[in-house]
């Protein structure tokens, strides 16, 4: 990996973080365009990244995050990452070879852009529009739709949270929303044990030029995410999923003929 690599894994990353695209899976998709090869550096680089573009969620809803007279929304944060927690340390295995498998990465994103077409469709009575009104067994349950973004990369975390708080009648806005919460504790979590691996098996690649691509990737990622919430907030209030899913059906049916033809 060189600067040019870092800049483009991590402004690809902070655009699509929030976005129901998948942002591991269009960073797969740049790194096998790219020839990056995926070694352990690599895999801790796109973790830590994604950490650096959450902590954007930090800096645009402080407020949310330092209330603490309202502890039930930390303690929603905390049962919510609890199945991604489990599963991703159970099928870590599972997951690094799949992230290797553009293939795959290609047909889940045609596969979820079908979805999203249809998602605005499928849920039409989201009546709650309040964080508070979200209970425990309705934070624990968007919690398990994230999971089938660590089953199915390239199905997108936001993606699967959102549809997954949209279907227990969350407003689309505030889906988005909490989906963008949960994604801290979450990242914090896997940007944590991805560290402390590397530093437990291979710590020379945190030397000097190894975190000084950590630290010029994240604040890159944190950066473009900065602009892309705001405009997704936005677009998806005016617009829904329907552009997203064409997107994403657009690109991963030309990723699958370009990948079956031998061209990527």
């Amino acid at each position: 990996m060189d600067t040019f690599h870092a800049l483009t894994l991590a402004i690809i990353e902070g655009i699509t973080e929030f976005l129901p695209v998948s942002s591991t899976g269009h960073m797969a998709i740049a790194s096998a365009f790219f020839h990056i090869e995926q070694d352990a550096y690599t895999k801790l680089f796109e973790v830590v990244i994604q950490f650096g573009a959450i902590l954007s969620v930090v800096v645009l809803y402080w407020k949310k995050f330092i209330d603490f007279r309202n502890p039930s929304f930390y303690a929603k944060l905390f049962i919510a990452i609890l199945p991604a927690i489990v599963i991703g340390g159970l099928l870590k295995t599972y997951i690094q070879g799949v992230l290797e498998n553009p293939l795959f990465i290609a047909f889940v994103l045609l596969g979820g852009g079908i979805i999203l077409v249809f998602a605005d469709n499928w849920f039409k009575q989201s009546h709650i529009t309040n964080e508070a009104d979200i209970t425990l067994k309705k934070a624990f349950l968007i919690g398990c739709y994230q999971v089938l973004a660590i089953i199915f990369p390239g199905l997108s975390r936001s993606a699967a949270t959102i549809i997954g708080g949209m279907q227990l009648k969350l407003t689309r806005s505030l889906a988005a929303e909490f989906s963008f919460f949960l994604a801290v504790p979450t990242m914090l979590a896997a940007t944590v044990k991805s560290l402390y691996d590397i530093w437990k098996e291979q710590p020379a690649m945190l030397g000097h030029e190894g975190i000084s691509y950590l630290l010029i990737g994240s604040g890159t990622a944190f950066i473009a995410s900065l602009i892309a919430i705001k405009f997704f907030i936005q677009f998806l209030k005016q617009n829904g999923f329907k552009w997203f899913g064409i997107y994403r059906i657009i690109v991963g049916s030309v990723l699958i003929v370009l990948i079956l033809t031998g061209k990527l």
